[in-house]
Order: C-alpha cells, then structure tokens, then sequence
C-alpha cells in the first residue's frame, strides 16, 4: 500500500493565514493614504510660493525705494560736506593772511616777563624752607606763595597754549579737511555702490548666490553713529573756523587778564608776608615777656628751695633730741619704766615733727620738679625766641627779594646779604625809601 510522505518544514494555521492577507491590505491602504497627503501638502505649497513671487516683486520695489531714499540722504550730507570743505578751505587762506608775526611776538614777550615772578616765587619758598621745628607750618603765606607759583604756572600755561594755538590752528584746519575730504570720498563712493545696486535687477548678468549673504560685516555701524559721525565732522569744521577768527582777540584778552591775576596774587602774598611778619613779632615778643617772667619765676623758686632745706635741716634737731629723750628713757628700771605724761608728750613730739619733716620733704621735692620743669620750659621758650628771630628774619628776606617784582632790575640792590643775611648798611636813601615802600 502506497503511503503520502510530507514536506519537512513549519505549518501555519488557517487563521494566520488571513491575518497576514488583512495586515498587507491595511498597510497598502494606509501607504496610499500618506502618499495622497503628501502630494496635497506638495501642491499647496506650490501654490503659496507662487502666489509669494508677488511679495517678492514688492519686496524688490520696497528695497529699490529704501536705497534710492539712502542715496538722497547721503548725496545731500555729500553736498553738506563740500560747502564745509569750501569754507575751510577759504578759513585756511584767511588764516595764513591774518596770522601775522606781530601775534606771535607779542605773545613771546608776554609769556617770557613770567619767568622773573616764577623765580621769586619758588626762591622765597625755599628760604622759607629754612625755618626749624614749630614754625616750618603751612601758614597762610606759604600757601599765598603756591597759589601764586600755580598762578604763574597757569598763566605760563595759557600763553604758552595760545602761542601754540596760533601755530597749530592750520594745523587743526588742516585736520579737519582731511576728515571732511575723507568722509566726502567715502561719500561718494557709497553713492556709487548704492546705484549701481539699484541699476541691478534678476535678469542682470552679473548677478549670483553668495556666500552667507545676511552676515553682518565686521565695523558696520548703525544709522544714528552714520549721521553723528557726519554731523561731528561738520561741528568740527564749523568750530575750527570759529576759533581761527576768534584767536588774536583771544591772545590780546589772555595777556591782560594773566598780568590782572598776576598782580593781584603779588598784592595778596606780600600781604599775607607782612601780617605773617607782625604774628611773628608779636610771638616773639610774647616769648620775651614770658622768658622774663620765667626767669624771675625760677629765682624765686631757688630761693624757697633754699629756705624749705634750710627748715628741713632745722627740724632734725629738735627731734634728734626727742628721739634720744624717748630711748633714754627706756632704760629706767622695773617700775620706774612707766608710760608717763612724758613719754606720751615726747612721742606726740616726734609725731609732728616727722609729720613737718615728711611734708617739707614733699614740698621740696615738688618745688625741685617745679623748678625743673620750670628750666626746661625756659629752654624750650629760648630754643622758640630763636627759631623765631630766624623764621622773621627769612620772611624779611623773601620781601626784600620780592622787591625784584616793583623795582626795574638795574635799580634792584639786594638789603640782604646772600651769604651771611647782614644787612647791607651801604642803601642809598632813595633805596631804603623803595624798601620801605615795599
């Protein structure tokens, strides 16, 4: 009998079988599905992009408007610059008309007539320096005497700057032309660029993509920094040409006013010199008084010293003896040794006359202390009537010397030696007079 041999392999069952059927027929479905909202996303977005070429157009003209409009703006600060160039350009003619040696050496002359109150200013600070211990303060003379060496500094100063402002202002016209001249080519060639842009369209040949076009270049500035640099180059032109015109009269009005503040700094210090110069004196004077009276102090004070040992000496007899009666007695025999009415009045004795005996001895001691301190302020008030008479003496000195500000240097004779500070006694009467009046 014939037998049915089976293939060897895996069996499925009948219900497998049609759920693979069903899964290939949903997942066909569902395939077309997507596919068909794919393709309806695809044709809707070709419509919005079509419909987009319009904005684009509009986009264009907008742009096409937004650099004409650029290019007015910068041709009109184009025309702004060159009528300033043109006004400079004229101030720099004028300037080197105007700009004569007269100024110039009015100018010289003024700034070199400061040298003679610089040196007396810094001449009498450094006597002044010369003052010892107390005395070498910042008094109201000393700061008179650095206000006005700032004085004549600032004066030096402010002759020394319009002096080099009447030789540096066509050097800052000059300036300011290139800046102008440079922002006037930069001008002109952003006009250049900017119409050529504009000339441009998409059927243009030279047209092309970029790399990274919408980078923002390095140096680029805003809108109100284009403008304000621009109207800082106009301000500046237009300042320079007002500062050109305006420096002679500016030199003339320095000169006066610097010789004004000169001469009423030169009145304030010798007025601070002399007021100083009383103090001085009337300290010295008080210090006289005081060194007197101090010297009578301690001669007196010597004297009572002298007294209080002379009755500290005469105290030790007295109770000598009382101490010799009191160990004397304490030899009596037996009952004899009795605390009598005399034992109790030589112990009250010796009571009071060690008490008199401490007391002088204090008082001694406090008046030797009284009379040394008293020598040592003598000292000190000696050591101060010299300093004194030494910080008078130097201020004197510092008048005499600002005596060079009144009096013409060929008339001008020291009253001071340099060397040893004596007097010199050879003045005519006329120069006495002059230093008097000083």
């Amino acid at each position: 009998m014939a037998t049915l041999s089976l293939k060897p392999g895996s069996r499925f069952a009948v219900p497998d079988w049609h759920t693979n059927s069903d899964l290939i027929s949903t997942n066909a479905e569902r395939q077309r599905s997507a596919s068909h909202d794919i393709r309806q996303e695809a044709r809707m977005l070709r419509n919005e992009t079509n419909n987009k070429d319009f904005q684009t157009h509009w986009d264009e003209q907008d742009n096409r408007t937004r650099l004409s409009d650029r290019i007015d703006d910068v041709d009109k600060w184009k025309q702004v610059l060159d009528k300033c160039l043109y006004e400079v350009d004229a101030e720099i003619d004028a300037l080197n008309q105007a700009l004569n040696k007269k100024i110039k050496d009015e100018a010289e002359r003024a700034l070199q007539a400061k040298n003679v109150p610089l040196d007396v200013a810094v001449e009498s600070l450094t006597y002044r320096e010369r003052r010892r211990d107390i005395d070498l303060v910042m008094d109201p003379v000393e700061a008179e005497l650095h206000k006005e060496v700032e004085v004549i500094e600032a004066v030096r100063k402010a002759l020394q700057q319009k002096i080099s402002e009447a030789f540096e202002q066509l050097c800052l016209l000059q300036e300011t032309r290139q800046q102008l001249n440079w922002d006037h080519r930069c001008k002109v060639e952003t006009i250049e660029i900017d119409r050529t842009c504009l000339s441009l369209n998409k059927n243009s040949p030279n047209i092309s993509l970029k790399p990274d076009p919408k980078r923002v270049p390095s140096g680029t500035t805003t809108p109100l920094e284009w403008e304000q640099y621009s109207q800082y180059n106009k301000e500046r032109a237009e300042a320079e040409i007002r500062g050109s015109t305006q420096l002679r009269e500016a030199i003339a009005l320095t000169i006066a006013q610097t010789y004004n503040e000169l001469e009423a700094q030169r009145v304030a210090v010798e007025f601070a010199f002399r007021k100083r110069i009383r103090e001085f004196e009337k300290a010295h004077n008080e210090l006289k008084w005081q060194e007197k009276n101090t010297k009578e102090e301690i001669e007196e004070m010597e004297e009572d010293i002298r007294r209080l040992e002379a009755d500290l000496k005469d105290k030790r007899g007295p109770l000598k003896l009382a101490h010799t009666r009191l160990e004397t007695r304490t030899f009596r025999p037996n009952m004899e040794l009795c605390r009598d009415q005399a034992q109790y009045g030589l112990t009250d004795e010796v009571h009071q006359l060690e008490g008199t005996i401490a007391a002088l001895k204090q008082k001694l001691a406090q008046s030797q202390d009284a009379l040394d301190a008293l020598y040592k302020h003598l000292a000190r008030i000696e050591a101060d009537i010299k300093t004194k008479e030494n910080s008078l003496s130097l201020d004197n000195r510092c008048l005499d010397v600002r005596r060079k500000l009144t009096v013409p240097a060929e008339k001008y004779v020291a009253s001071l030696d340099t060397f040893n500070r004596t007097t010199n006694r050879n003045l005519s009467p006329l120069k006495s007079h002059q230093l008097e009046l000083a």
